[in-house]
């Protein structure tokens, strides 16, 4: 049998795959949920915050990007 070739994971682009961290949950000592998503870079440097549903919490708070 062949090995496959593949191109693999290529970057195409200036948009990054993010993290988001809720900001609420250690707060209250619960774990955190988190989320991945994609931003680009050129057009938003600066780190996003969304709205995001935390089921530990079983409602929607404030998610920041991290690291």
């Amino acid at each position: 049998m062949a090995a496959k070739k593949g191109k693999g994971k290529r970057s195409k682009g200036p948009r990054v795959t993010v993290t988001l961290e809720c900001t609420e949950a250690r707060k209250e000592g619960n774990s955190p949920s988190r989320y991945t998503t994609t931003k680009n870079k050129k057009t938003t440097p600066e780190r996003i915050e969304m709205k995001k549903y935390n089921p530990f919490l079983r409602r929607h708070t404030l998610h920041k990007e991290i690291k």
